[in-house]
């Protein structure tokens, strides 16, 4: 009785001839000794290193180090037979080309992420409009953030998980919040009525928004002198300061001042509680807030530019909306 052969089963069932199967058998043998010595890899290190961040560098860098050995040994396996390689590559090249554009375009652009470094993992990003968040992952096709944003303010995280297409920085603007110069200006503008003492106000929110944020000029100093040697960022003024502007309701007072992405919410917050606090005690400063009143030049205005009636004038105007 004759014993089973492997070679004839496959021809007959399957229709490979023998260089296709040892081709698949070699190809089958590559992909589990290289799958194998990773793991043993990734497990030696693990055993070695407690930094989170580590081992996420080693699995990626083994993941790649793996794909890049496996293609080389298979395309040698497979195109071992062929006179005319560069036909048969430039035939096959064109039709992934047509069939996977999309893929093709996201793998370039993991291509330019890894040689340019537009951002990685760690950084906070603004893709577009309207989708932003700390990279968490950066894989072949795609990055992934921790969205940040969207229906909660200050830049604060959802919760949600967002997988980006690595192709989108080739046709969308990047926003990077980590890239070179570390931190971001934000803004809180105070409406005062125009009866309070504006002076005093302003002068009261510098002492607060120093106090807050002025520790973190010289840092910031610091960093534009670094990043000048690569990107054109040249700041004269990197100290808080309080701009004084007019709006139909009062005096807005604006406070400016440098924080980092990630304290933004945090420290706005403790700059309101003790303007607050302050203006609290105080009797000749009002927050002003949208409102409507008659306004009678005649009762109110200034001495020098109260119309007088005479007589058979017309009655003064009773007012106007402010």
């Amino acid at each position: 009785m004759n014993g089973f052969n492997l070679s004839e089963w496959l021809q007959k069932t399957v229709g490979l001839l023998s260089d296709s199967q040892g081709a698949v058998a070699y190809t089958v043998i590559i992909v589990l000794v290289l799958w194998l010595a990773r793991r043993l890899l990734l497990r030696a290190v693990e055993r070695r290193l407690a930094d989170a961040h580590a081992h996420y560098h080693w699995r990626k860098t083994t993941a790649y180090l793996a794909f890049f050995i496996a293609f080389i040994f298979v395309v040698r396996i497979w195109f071992k037979g062929f006179q005319q390689l560069s036909t048969v590559v430039g035939l096959v090249s064109a039709g992934i080309a047509i069939a996977l554009k999309d893929p093709l375009v996201n793998l370039a652009g993991w291509v330019f992420i890894a040689w340019r470094r537009p951002f990685e993992v760690g950084d906070r990003i603004e893709v577009g409009r309207g989708v932003a968040g700390d990279v968490i992952d950066l894989r072949i096709f795609a990055f992934t953030l921790m969205e940040i944003g969207n229906w909660v303010h200050a830049d604060q995280s959802t919760g949600r998980v967002v997988h980006v297409p690595n192709g989108r920085v080739f046709t969308e603007a990047v926003a990077n919040y980590s890239k070179g110069f570390k931190y971001i200006w934000d803004e809180i503008g105070v409406l005062v009525t125009f009866e309070s003492n504006w002076r005093e106000a302003k002068s009261i929110l510098d002492g607060i928004v120093k106090r807050h944020a002025e520790h973190l000029s010289g840092e910031a100093e610091k960093r534009v002198r670094e990043v000048s040697r690569r990107f054109m960022i040249f700041y004269t003024k990197l100290t808080p300061i309080v701009y004084t502007s007019v709006e139909d309701s009062g005096v807005t007072l604006t406070m400016r001042y440098l924080t980092e992405p990630q304290s933004r919410r945090a420290r706005a917050q403790a700059i309101w509680e003790d303007v607050l606090t302050a203006f609290a005690e105080r009797d000749d400063i009002d927050f002003a807030y949208p409102t409507t009143r008659y306004y009678d030049n005649t009762q109110e205005g200034k001495s020098g530019a109260v119309k007088s009636a005479g007589p058979g004038a017309p009655p003064p105007d009773p007012g106007h909306f402010a």
